[in-house]
């Protein structure tokens, strides 16, 4: 079975997305201990690591905007809307999500902004195609 650029792109922001918590879960247990960090169930400690506490919340920020794009791209399957608009609004949003992570992790100036505005751009694209604003050219 071919998947579509846009369900495949979809699958690809999904694995991205569900791996972004290892780095920060590894340095957890560096700080905390193993067991004290598989133990504990409370969200509120914060790690000690600047870079850690980043990757937190660039993880939560893919994640809120998972629930946004994710309907948009399974939209544009179902009523089968699939363009080359929609093709590179998915790449689109796959790189912006990449950059905003390492941009978020790391502090990078002028940057975590710009690539955020790039993946809402993505979902933007996305969804004025449903609602045929944008018109669809194979």
């Amino acid at each position: 079975m071919n998947l579509s650029t846009e369900i495949t792109w979809l699958c690809v922001v999904t694995l991205f997305t569900s791996i972004m918590w290892i780095p920060y879960i590894i340095n957890r247990m560096a700080e905390m201990g193993i067991w004290s960090a598989l133990y504990n169930p409370q969200p509120d400690i914060r790690p000690k690591a600047q870079w850690a506490e980043r990757m937190m919340r660039a993880h939560e920020n893919a994640v809120e905007n998972l629930v946004v794009f994710a309907p948009l791209v399974i939209l544009i399957e179902i009523i089968q809307l699939n363009s080359a608009s929609t093709a590179f609004a998915v790449i689109l949003y796959f790189g912006a999500r990449v950059v905003h992570f390492f941009a978020f992790t790391f502090a990078i100036p002028l940057v975590r902004v710009p690539a955020f505005l790039t993946g809402f751009s993505a979902q933007v694209i996305l969804g004025l195609t449903i609602l045929n604003i944008i018109q669809v050219t194979s």
